[in-house]
């Protein structure tokens, strides 16, 4: 009992608190700024491949192909080591932003055109019929039905993006889980607790990751129960 309190004490120091904290800080900052700018770019990918002419098209589905069939944490790595990122984005999460905005768009691209194709053609008919142009029909009658439509599912990506975001401490990104390996790291020595130590932070580690995941996957399936009520 006496080893188990020590190793306790050993990793939660209040600088250790506070390192991992300020990691988890960067972590939902980069998956909230990532997840909003892929609605952005996959809403607009979608609308390509929806309505587009030839060349939308084929831009949208070459995209999304290419994306949706590379591991993310290659375009982590490239973005990181290739891109050199103008200033004051210059700071090396900016970088994990990009990639992970690069390929989640290609996703939300794919969900939003599900919500698109859900949405009844006569919405159209009724819009053009009350004077509505195309810009305003898509603005104020489709997507709107659409989003609603597709929220569980980019809240089950958002989960998948929370995740993922492991994949920065690869390239020393000072995120939650790199940060949280450094004070594990720190944790490795010839002392006897030292297994103790190191399976503490893994089990810390998995809760906070669980608490939030788990949290929004109660979202997600509350949503769906709305939707199916």
């Amino acid at each position: 009992m006496n080893e188990l309190m020590n190793a306790f004490e050993s990793v939660f120091t209040r600088s250790n608190i506070f390192y991992m904290f300020r990691g988890l800080g960067v972590t939902l900052y980069v998956a909230l700024i990532s997840v909003i700018l892929s609605v952005i770019f996959g809403t607009i990918l979608a609308l390509f491949r929806t309505y587009g002419n030839k060349f939308l098209k084929g831009f949208s589905v070459a995209y999304i192909e290419l994306f949706r069939n590379t591991p993310n944490l290659l375009w982590v790595l490239a973005i990181r080591f290739m891109v050199r990122m103008p200033e004051p984005f210059d700071a090396p999460m900016y970088s994990g932003i990009l990639a992970f905005t690069l390929f989640t768009s290609a996703v939300m691209a794919e969900i939003v055109r599900g919500g698109l194709n859900s949405v009844h053609a006569g919405q159209f008919e009724a819009a053009y019929s009350q004077g509505f142009n195309f810009f305003q029909t898509m603005v104020f009658i489709i997507l709107p039905q659409c989003y609603k439509a597709i929220v569980p599912a980019m809240l089950s990506q958002v989960i998948t993006v929370i995740k993922d975001t492991s994949f920065l401490a690869q390239v020393a990104i000072e995120e939650f889980f790199n940060n949280s390996k450094w004070i594990m790291s720190a944790q490795i020595d010839s002392t006897v607790n030292q297994s103790m130590r190191v399976f503490i932070i893994f089990g810390f580690v998995a809760l906070v990751y669980f608490i939030i995941n788990f949290t929004l996957s109660c979202i997600v399936r509350n949503s769906r129960k709305k939707q199916e009520a």
